[in-house]
C-alpha cells in the first residue's frame, strides 16, 4: 500500500503525474474538501475503485462509496473528505481497487 503524494493545482498549472495503481491499495491524504483522485483505467475491462468509509451519521455506519471506472475511460472522485474517509489510525483515505492492471492514479487539490 502506498500513499500519493498530493499534487496542488495552481494558477501556472499542473502536469499531474500519475502512480500505478497498487495491489494492496493506495491511500491518501486530504485537505478539506479540495482533494481529488483522477483514475485511468487503460485495460479492457472496468474496475471498481472503492474508498473506506469510517464516518457515521447518528452512530449508523456509511456505507464506502465505489466508482466503475470503464474500459479505456477515466473518472474524477471527489472531493474526498476527512468527515467520510479519514483512517482512525493515521488519518489518510484507503483505496482500493478490483484489479491494478494498467490503471494509475493521481490525488490532486484545489
Amino acid at each position: 500500500m502506498a500513499t500519493l503524494p498530493t499534487q496542488v493545482i495552481s494558477l501556472a498549472g499542473l502536469s499531474p503525474a500519475y502512480s500505478a495503481a497498487a495491489g494492496g491499495g493506495d491511500k491518501v491524504a486530504m485537505s478539506g474538501d479540495r482533494t481529488f483522485l483522477h483514475v485511468k483505467n487503460g485495460g479492457g475491462a472496468p474496475v471498481a475503485v472503492t474508498l473506506t468509509a469510517t464516518g457515521a451519521v447518528r452512530g449508523q455506519t456509511v456505507t464506502s462509496p465505489t466508482v466503475s471506472v470503464p474500459a479505456s475511460g477515466e473518472r474524477m472522485i471527489g472531493p474526498l473528505t476527512a468527515d467520510l474517509l479519514a483512517g482512525a489510525s493515521d488519518g489518510l483515505a484507503a483505496i482500493a481497487y478490483s484489479a491494478t492492471t494498467s490503471v494509475t492514479v493521481a490525488a490532486v487539490r484545489i
